[in-house]
């Protein structure tokens, strides 16, 4: 038996809430200071929060500490762990080694992303430091999981299913900190690849002309989670802390909803927290922000990682436009379309265009002004008013779940409540036993099902009875609030149990990720323009393929050498 983890984001505390409603058996939050999403700091007190409400379902929550530290900021971060300790933090997502050598609590340490997580031998390393759960690169293939895993089955694998993709391998991005001062090791990354760029041959002529090429689409997944159980990953994360609540409530949602249809087949796989979670809405990928979908490189390298033609979500595709009358669009579609909403198209040079519907009269549309718009134009909505309205409100609910067993005694009734929890209480209650004219199950199980505004919902009710006995409603009911009124919610977790005797190992040099050298590359990616845009050298090469070296070139004329490892498989971005 597995215990298996989805892992949700939260920008703050109501995001963090929403996604333990919805499923998620973790959270992961940043903290206060020297988060890698600098916008995304929380303070304490809502963190400590958090915990309270994600502890009562078995649920966990991670803080974030994983930007690079300078020398003076050592002091205030090892105090600040103590805070988020205190606040009943599981576990601290690091980047920085230095973490090893303060005097820290016993909370575990998870390995982030950032520290480019991507061999066998960078795993087994951050295993022998103690750290007990790793979060891999977002490039690694089934087989390379697989591989990992079976090096160290004991540390938790946590892989990306859902979100943005980075271009460069993380951790190894040093192009926002070079071109605008701002250091994505520092939790500041202006999205240098979200750029449109020109790409130029060694003689300077123009091949590609403001396309956004360092663009990548965003990650989906959810097709392949059972592929990515078996292969050992054991925490699914969908990435998003910059996400609006939104995304949160309805990515989760779904996830949860896949993971626990794998589940109920195969029973060897459980989840790691507890309750039942029931939605308003029928959870839906399409309309979360998306650039397109792709499984990266799950499967090695495939021809669907790149979004050239626009950094931002075009949202769902809604249909075409049938005519273009004076102050009004005819679109053919079977979408449902509402004042508010907000529709987009590419236009005639390439380049996404939106507008806002001032009024929908069933399938004529009325935009606050006319764009130049064309018959035959395909539309996305990228702003759904009546799904935004309907996700604004409370969606799901989440309990937990609990059984009744009544049985008789000589002197009455025994009955005992149960709970995935931990609950257990039972009582004896005097009665005097009085065989029933007519089956009583369905009204007894009617009664005790009544679980009301405590946090419970009962699964199963079973009867251990001699005869059919007769058990007045109101008793039962007395009964069932004995057992379940103020339940004490607790949850015996490992938060101040974890083994930091990392504390007294010394690190190894090559496993803290360090800010750029000046001969190292500003990224280092899997992605290869050349394989994109059909020239890569170990496959069938077309006769007008450019020769090296290639050059992005920013609109500000600033210039970065592509360089091409083949060998590796790999692209590097060069300052010049």
């Amino acid at each position: 038996m597995r215990y298996i983890e989805l892992l949700s984001p939260a920008r703050n505390l109501e995001c963090g809430i929403a996604a333990i409603d919805h499923g998620a058996d973790a959270v992961y939050i940043g903290a206060s200071r020297f988060g890698a999403r600098a916008a995304a700091g929380n303070p304490t007190e809502d963190i400590a929060k958090l915990c309270d409400y994600a502890h009562r379902y078995g649920a966990k929550v991670f803080a974030a500490v994983n930007t690079l530290l300078y020398e003076n900021e050592r002091e205030e971060a090892c105090l600040l762990v103590w805070d988020l300790y205190h606040a009943g933090v599981d576990a601290l997502i690091v980047q920085d080694m230095v973490f090893l050598e303060m005097d820290l609590p016993p909370i575990p340490l998870h390995a982030s992303t950032q520290m480019d997580n991507r061999t066998m031998e960078q795993c087994r390393n951050l295993k022998e430091q103690g750290f007990n759960q790793i979060v891999l690169a977002r490039e690694l293939s089934l087989e390379q999981i697989r591989n990992i895993h079976k090096a160290i089955p004991e540390v938790n694998l946590e892989v990306f299913v859902h979100g943005a993709l980075c271009v460069s391998y993380s951790g190894r991005c040093y192009a926002s900190e070079y071109c605008f001062g701002r250091s994505a090791n520092r939790g500041e990354c202006a999205q240098f690849c979200r750029l449109p760029f020109s790409l130029e041959d060694s003689k300077g002529y123009t091949l590609i002309k403001d396309k956004y090429l360092l663009s990548l689409r965003d990650m989906n997944r959810q097709n392949r989670l059972e592929e990515m159980l078996d292969v050992g990953v054991g925490s699914f994360k969908i990435e998003g802390r910059l996400k609006d609540i939104s995304y949160v409530k309805n990515v989760t949602a779904s996830y949860r909803q896949a993971l626990d249809a794998i589940m109920k087949r195969r029973p060897e796989f459980v989840r790691s927290s507890f309750g039942i979670s029931t939605y308003a809405f029928q959870p839906d990928l399409s309309r979360s922000f998306s650039r397109g979908n792709t499984e990266y490189f799950l499967d090695d390298r495939t021809d669907d990682l790149a979004s050239p033609d626009t950094p931002k979500s075009k949202g769902r595709e809604v249909g075409l436009v049938k005519e273009v009358r004076q102050g009004y669009i005819i679109v053919s579609s079977s979408e449902a379309f509402s004042n508010g909403d907000g529709l987009c198209f590419f236009d005639v040079e390439g380049r996404l265009q939106g507008f806002r519907v001032n009024r929908a009269d069933v399938n004529h549309l009325y935009p606050a002004s006319m764009p130049n718009i064309r018959k035959g134009d395909r539309l996305w909505r990228s702003y759904d008013q009546q799904w935004e309205r309907l996700m604004s409100g409370k969606t799901a609910e989440r309990r937990i779940a609990a059984r009744f067993h009544i049985e008789e005694i000589e002197q009455g009734f025994r009955l005992t409540f149960s709970a995935d929890d931990g609950t257990k209480r039972s009582e004896d209650f005097l009665a005097n036993h009085q065989e029933a004219r007519t089956d009583q199950t369905a009204t007894i199980r009617d009664v005790l099902s009544k679980l009301g505004d405590t946090p419970y919902i009962c699964t199963d009710i079973s009867m251990h009875f001699s005869r059919p006995w007769f058990i007045p409603k109101s008793c039962l009911a007395e009964w069932r609030r004995n057992l379940t009124a103020s339940p004490t919610i607790s949850l015996e977790t490992d938060t101040k149990q974890g083994n930091h005797e990392v504390q007294d190992k010394k690190l190894s040099k090559d496993t803290s990720p360090m800010e750029k050298r000046n001969d190292d590359p500003l990224m280092t990616c899997r992605f290869c323009i050349r394989h994109a845009w059909g020239w890569c050298k170990k496959e069938k090469q077309s006769k007008d393929a450019p020769h090296d070296p290639l050059y992005l070139v920013l609109s500000d004329k600033r210039r970065f050498r592509l360089e091409f490892d083949c060998q590796k498989c790999e692209m590097k971005v060069l300052s010049t």
